[in-house]
């Protein structure tokens, strides 16, 4: 949203991850729907994004839990098409993979903070936690717990995040089994609108967050 106004379809905007007022990635994504109770955006098989990094080269999985420590954002590719859908006040966002030829990879939901707006798009916080379905949602299963454990340990987390994480997670999981939005439905066929560019990241993505 821009101001008061919604993006339009074909908008490209920034996703960005952000803690304690820092970047932590930032990816380009094309608006597919941004009116109504349901935001949608799709990110394409070969753009590049924007990863933490520390200044040894290694890629970082977690967030570090000193906001003083040394780290910078470097591009790395991404070789999924994915469709993601995201609510206001939701903790929660969902997404369909295909490959980067469009064959079907599975579901995911990601426990992290509801959208934010910013002047480039969208700021959220991952949460650690996830889920993973077959494209026929025929089953399911937790992901990453290690890490939110790990996340626990090192402060990143407490324990009682963790734990409203995993509920969270609970709701994700009725949403799945109830069939609703966007599970009501077969996307397999979908795709974007082939007039689309492969999105960057707009000007004012490294801009401080707010």
């Amino acid at each position: 949203m821009i101001g008061d106004r919604p993006w339009r379809p074909g908008d490209a905007v920034a996703l960005r991850e952000v803690r304690h007022g820092r970047i932590w990635s930032a990816r380009p994504a094309i608006v597919v729907q941004d009116a109504g109770p349901e935001r949608q955006f799709f990110v394409p098989a070969g753009m590049s994004w924007m990863c933490a990094r520390r200044p040894d080269g290694t890629w970082l999985r977690l967030p570090e839990s000193d906001p003083d420590s040394e780290w910078t954002l470097a591009p790395r590719d991404w070789d999924t098409n994915a469709l993601s859908f995201a609510w206001p006040d939701v903790a929660h966002a969902v997404l369909v993979f295909w490959t980067a030829d469009w064959a079907p990879r599975g579901w995911y939901v990601n426990l992290q903070e509801p959208l934010r707006p910013s002047p480039v798009g969208f700021d959220y916080m991952d949460h650690a936690l996830d889920i993973v379905a077959t494209p026929d949602l025929s089953s399911w299963s937790w992901k990453d717990e290690d890490e939110l454990a790990e996340a626990v340990a090192a402060g990143i987390y407490s324990e009682p995040e963790a734990r409203r994480f995993r509920e969270e997670g609970e709701r994700a999981i009725e949403r799945l089994l109830e069939r609703r939005t966007p599970f009501d439905r077969d996307w397999t066929t979908w795709r974007p609108d082939p007039s689309w560019p492969l999105p960057e990241l707009p000007v004012g993505w490294d801009e401080a967050a707010v």
